[in-house]
């Protein structure tokens, strides 16, 4: 069976014996392992791309690159896997919110798939994971207190040694980097969503721009969504009985599907009064979608991508 922990563990150990290559620093709080990868430590594309695939539990690549969006030239993470319901909604996926007094985090990576979190979601793909260690990432501006690695290793029935915690602010290189490299599970997510069976994808590829570093966590925030949002493409290859209802599916799956499309993410989140239970879910999509159907070699496209909006969010016009 495949253990995303264990895998990604493998990935944890190249972190943090090459600490100081990688820009990171390591610290213990209440025996477990903390790797500070962008709260108080500067990372880098180098730990961005190790922490992508940490994410993904050791089971896809992450590669950065340059690429043209209109009149744009910007980095871009590249993503892939030959594994991809488990990499990305049974371990990427940010399904935990972890909140205690002051602290909050959002929660991904194969942990998850120790604590079920959310157990629904991994009855749908039909996964569960075995494992001695716990490897979590936190999307997070604070080291986790004490109480928080207390319960997050409770919740994954591992002793505290056994726990690692990577940490790293929205508003960092790495941050930037791993939310960007989000962008396949976001379209099999989003795929998921509208009746698309996850487990009929069988390989998955895409990438999306990596969005500057902001000082502020909420314009960060908004700029690293919009680079899935209006820049995020996702090629998946996947075997289905039905075309033309495999391309209805992919038809509504988009970003551009939803009526909240066309401007940035942070003026449309301050419209909706900071509210993100008020945004429209159709817009946490990627911008493109293209399918490859095994069963009859059809290729399936919708969305595009909106060189204008990426601009306008990133600061260039």
């Amino acid at each position: 069976m495949l253990s995303v922990n264990r895998s990604a563990y493998l990935l944890v150990r190249d972190l943090i014996e090459k600490a100081e290559a990688y820009r990171v620093k390591i610290k213990k709080v209440s025996g477990a392992t903390i790797i500070d990868a962008g709260v108080e430590a500067r990372g880098g594309y180098l730990a961005g791309e190790r922490v992508t695939e940490i994410c993904l539990g050791g089971y896809g690549k992450a590669s950065v690159l340059f690429k043209r969006y209109g009149d744009l030239t910007l980095p871009t993470v590249f993503v892939y896997t030959d594994h991809p319901t488990i990499a990305t909604l049974g371990s990427q996926f940010a399904g935990w919110k972890i909140k205690h007094e002051k602290y909050f985090a959002m929660a991904s990576g194969p942990a998850r798939a120790l604590a079920l979190k959310p157990k629904k979601l991994y009855e749908k793909i039909d996964y569960r994971d075995e494992s001695e260690v716990a490897v979590l990432v936190l999307e997070t501006d604070k080291i986790p207190p004490e109480e928080v690695i207390e319960n997050v290793a409770g919740e994954c029935k591992v002793e505290p040694e056994k726990l690692y915690l990577i940490v790293a602010k929205t508003s960092s290189l790495v941050g930037s980097t791993q939310i960007s490299g989000r962008v396949v599970e976001t379209g099999i997510h989003r795929l998921s969503e509208v009746g698309l069976d996850p487990k009929t994808v069988v390989y998955a590829c895409g990438s999306a721009p990596i969005a500057p570093v902001h000082p502020k966590s909420v314009d960060a925030m908004g700029m690293t969504n919009d680079a899935i949002l209006y820049g995020g493409v996702v090629y998946l290859t996947l075997e289905y009985d039905d075309d033309e209802e495999l391309e209805e599916i992919v038809k509504s799956a988009p970003s551009s599907s939803s009526s909240m499309y066309g401007e940035p993410f942070l003026k449309v989140f301050k419209e909706a009064g900071y509210d993100f239970y008020k945004i429209d879910p159709k817009l946490f999509a990627p911008s493109t979608l293209i399918v490859n159907n095994l069963k009859s070699g059809k290729v399936l496209t919708a969305g595009g991508i909106n060189e204008r909006v990426l601009a306008k969010s990133f600061g260039f016009r």
